[in-house]
């Protein structure tokens, strides 16, 4: 009787997949389609029915259901041939580059490549103190010396030294919105011997779609850029996008980090949230982001002085609105393409209400905890005043990242040493050295 019931269910639902107008079907992106083709007769995890029950009453069965294996109809995701590889080109089309690579490990694979690609051990790479830790993270990978200070400066300081950087890395815009003049510096770049600019726009992928933003990264001359879809777009969490232009970097180079970095397991349905965004920014896309610019300018006139990590707080336990991100003085809250102006009223309703009341972001004074030594970091020093503001962030109830000591009373300090191996490998081997910062 089971398994009949189940049958009866297979049936009812392989027919209200049949119905699909094939009008609309055409008007799908090939990824989709063959999606929706597989999905009748190579469902995923059996249908559903292998799926845990007490996730199926959250989202259902139909994410089981087209959360397929390796199946060839749906191309392969490192040499793709077919529906991704015309869903990239498309891509590239709407966004303005010579090539795009989907990517379903996040901007942060995204960064790792671009970084990997451009550079061997001991090549310096010049990126600003904002960088994202992927930036770290793949500096350690491919053994880059960073160099952290404003780029033109550091440019000239490296001429001064006899030295050229492999690449330079910029943020933009930057976690807080603020955008570089990118096109200045693409152009002192590429001037320099054509130095390849690569640009995190993690938080941009919405630029250039209105008229009213700023130019993207693409169209200012940046040669890799990796954008989060996932963030101000509409596609799922952990897809992004690689886009190149021109020919400084080795495309070849590209694939192969790309092919070293994610899962060899890609995920369809994220696949299929990328190939899909294209897709809807390509019908009317002014029409799309108006309202999302126009909710976001009268928030921003209201929220400007909201204080930070107690307001984060407050708003989360109280409200159950989340910011992106607090600081110490700040919060950063994100407005997407899903927000409507009710979603908005009630945020700024919240805030004038926490900003009149006189309690609501009272802070205790500084303790006397202070640090006297100076701490080598990422080719740095980590100065005692820097060192008193990660302490000041701690007590305010902000997150260090990165550190090994989650409470913060001491430091790590790697030290790398490289033993070479052929022209192009290279085997580090790291000691430590625990320093208190209390």
């Amino acid at each position: 009787m089971y398994c009949s019931v189940l049958d009866a269910k297979d049936k009812v639902l392989e027919y209200k997949m049949s119905q699909q107008d094939e009008e609309d079907k055409h008007e799908l992106p090939p990824l989709i389609i063959a999606m929706k083709t597989s999905a009748e007769t190579n469902p995923g995890h059996s249908r559903g029915r292998a799926a845990p029950s007490s996730l199926t009453q959250l989202i259902g069965v139909k994410p089981f259901i087209y959360d397929f294996a390796a199946l060839p109809e749906l191309d392969s995701f490192f040499f793709p041939k077919g529906p991704i590889l015309d869903a990239q080109k498309q891509a590239a089309k709407v966004f303005g580059s010579l090539e795009t690579w989907f990517l379903i490990g996040g901007t942060t694979c995204g960064i790792q490549a671009a970084i990997m690609a451009t550079y061997s051990p001991g090549d310096i790479l010049i990126l600003r103190r904002n960088s994202h830790s992927s930036a770290i993270s793949a500096l350690v990978l491919a053994g880059a010396a960073p160099k952290y200070i404003i780029v033109e400066t550091a440019i000239r300081e490296l001429e001064m030294e006899g030295k050229k950087p492999v690449a330079v890395f910029v943020t933009s815009p930057t976690y807080h919105g603020i955008c570089s003049n990118l096109s200045e510096i693409s152009r002192l770049c590429h001037s320099k011997g054509n130095i390849p600019l690569i640009v995190d726009e993690a938080r941009g992928a919405h630029l250039g779609f209105y008229p009213h933003l700023p130019c993207s990264a693409l169209k200012q001359g940046a040669d890799l850029v990796v954008q989060s879809t996932h963030k101000g777009l509409s596609s799922l969490t952990k897809s992004s996008m690689l886009h190149m232009s021109g020919n400084i970097i080795d495309r070849e180079m590209i694939c192969r980090c790309l092919q070293t970095l994610p899962s060899t397991s890609p995920s369809c349905l994220l696949l299929a949230s990328l190939v899909a965004t294209p897709s809807k920014l390509s019908e009317t896309p002014k029409s799309i982001f108006e309202e999302a610019v126009k909710l976001a300018v009268e928030a921003k006139d209201v929220i400007k002085k909201l204080p930070g990590y107690e307001a984060n707080k407050m708003l989360y336990r109280d409200h159950d609105i989340i910011c992106e991100l607090a600081g110490s003085r700040y919060v950063t809250l994100v407005i997407n393409l899903g927000t409507c102006r009710e979603h908005v009223e009630r945020l700024v309703s919240v805030i004038k209400h926490l900003v009149i009341s006189s309690q609501a972001f009272v802070h205790g004074g500084d303790d006397d905890d202070k640090a006297a030594r100076r701490v080598a970091h990422g080719g740095e020093t980590i100065t005692e005043r820097a060192l008193d503001y990660l302490l000041s962030v701690r007590r305010k109830g902000g997150i260090i990242s990165g550190a090994s000591d989650h409470q913060f009373s001491s430091v790590l300090v790697c030290k790398l040493q490289y033993v070479w191996s052929g022209a192009s490998n290279s085997y580090a081997s790291i000691s430590h050295m625990h320093t208190r910062t209390d």
